[in-house]
């Protein structure tokens, strides 16, 4: 399949009648352009330069994000395997003959990209299938991001006791904390490690070998608690890359180099949308048009629903991972869009309604794909047609699809409900690193539109500070 650029379509947005029209884009253009040279170039050169330069109302500017997909794959091609990537792909591919599990430990941004890539890219049942049938690759679990007494118990049930006696009863860890004091994550990980203990048989270096730890710098106490066990590798979350924008980092790359993803595809996808970026005008310009789109439906006609609507059940895990993007990037000085996915045709029989004749507070973005990996899959004909089905037998699934997204879409503009359309070329590596990029960049665009730095979530800590008194007075 070519390497296609995704999409986006706004024009049912404006052919609605939701009381947008083309001409309030037309006056945000310059505005737009603006602010993607600021973030293409000022930031870029403030973060590389004087940080003491960054003025108070872009602290913490944790732009590094935007140019890492860059950086990696230049530093592969010139140093192969003394590469980040190259270490992270020659890792993978040791422990993958080593075990048959991994638990990837992490929370927020810290899980959410690389489930979101395991969904999207792999057998929609991956680890029900046989270890061959799975290509040796391992199955993969994700903890540590909940304290949930019976999930957790759940898994290590799952894992099993005593040592492990063969690969098929092998497991590794990947545990991923920038700071390694997120409660969640650092009490998963020791709940899981006294589980490798007695999986590897007490054996250090073999219990060194299978801990992943991908954190921070110093002060972390996961990379502290990581030397102490001995590990030898350790991959790093970038400084200046905030947890929901790492998913272009170790983060997301280590856990999907165990899946066997391509991850170069996947950063190079993310290197094309920066270029399309940084070159298109906006109006052709996917990152700017929708940033541009969002912002004025929520501002004109008080839209503040963002509702992504993936007509794919792999792309859940997406929608979930651009959530918590828009809740934690612009849900701050009382404004701020709130984020909501559906899957259809699914939530069709639980959310349609709402969406057709409810509160007119949502701008609905659909994410359709283009082109299905499995061959199309027809309805079928049968003698007894009770379901009277037999006079769409030859249709595919595909053309069902088709069908009630052009459906949907057609009810919503009848009521004046707007909606637009990115559509994914197919969902692979390539095409989903185009993706988590474009939107990514357009979070940050829409931020400086309304005055709010999308980086940092200060809101988040007041739960912890609450929790922490309560468990240690």
């Amino acid at each position: 399949m070519a390497r296609t650029l995704l999409s986006y379509d706004p024009e049912a947005v404006y052919a609605a009648k939701s009381g947008l029209d083309k001409s309030d884009f037309e006056a945000i253009k310059q505005n737009l352009e603006d602010i993607r040279d600021e973030v293409a170039t000022k930031d870029v050169e403030l973060f590389d330069g004087n940080h003491d330069d960054i003025p108070d109302e872009k602290q913490p500017l944790d732009s590094a994000f935007y140019l890492m997909p860059e950086k990696l794959l230049a530093e592969y091609r010139d140093v192969r395997s003394e590469s980040e990537l190259g270490r992270i792909l020659e890792l993978a591919k040791g422990l993958r003959d080593e075990v048959d599990r991994v638990v990837v430990l992490g929370i927020g941004g810290s899980y959410m990209g690389a489930k979101a890539l395991m969904d999207a890219c792999c057998d929609p049942y991956f680890n029900e299938l046989s270890r061959g049938e799975r290509g040796s690759r391992p199955r993969m679990y994700f903890e540590g991001n909940n304290v949930d007494n019976d999930a957790t118990q759940g898994l290590l049930k799952l894992l099993g006791t005593g040592k492990a006696t063969s690969v098929d009863d092998s497991f590794a860890i990947v545990v991923i904390s920038k700071s390694g004091g997120t409660l969640e994550t650092a009490v998963a990980f020791r709940q899981m490690l006294d589980r490798l203990k007695e999986s590897v048989g007490g054996d250090a270096e073999k219990l060194a070998r299978r801990i992943v730890p991908v954190t921070g710098g110093d002060e972390s106490k996961l990379r502290a608690l990581a030397t102490s066990l001995g590990c030898k590798e350790m991959f790093p979350v970038p400084d200046g890359v905030g947890g929901r924008f790492s998913i272009l980092s170790a983060v997301g790359l280590m856990p999907a180099a165990m899946l066997g993803l391509d991850v170069v595809k996947l950063l190079d996808g993310a290197a094309t949308m920066n270029e399309h970026f940084r070159t298109a005008p906006a109006g052709e310009n996917a990152v700017l048009d929708y940033a541009g789109v969002c912002h004025l439906a929520e501002k004109k006609r008080g839209m503040n629903l963002r509702i992504l609507s993936v007509w794919a059940k792999s792309l859940e895990c997406t929608g979930l991972w651009y959530d918590q993007l828009l809740a934690e990037s612009l849900g701050k000085k009382e404004i701020g869009a709130t984020p909501i996915t559906t899957v259809n045709t699914r939530d069709l029989h639980s959310r349609a309604q709402q969406h057709q004749e409810g509160s007119r507070d949502k701008l609905i973005t659909n994410v359709i794909v283009d082109n299905w990996k499995a061959d199309s899959l027809a309805v079928g004909s049968m003698e007894h047609d009770d379901d009277g089905l037999n006079s769409i037998a030859n249709k595919t699934l595909p053309e069902l699809m088709t069908a009630a997204i052009q459906g949907t879409n057609a009810a919503y503009a009848e009521g004046g409900r707007p909606t637009a359309d990115i559509h994914l070329p197919q969902v692979d590596e390539f095409a989903l690193g185009q993706f988590f990029q474009m939107m990514m960049l357009a979070t940050v665009v829409e931020g400086r539109m309304i005055d709010i730095n999308p980086y940092g979530q200060p809101g988040v800590e007041y739960y912890k500070k609450h929790m922490k008194n309560i468990l240690y007075g």
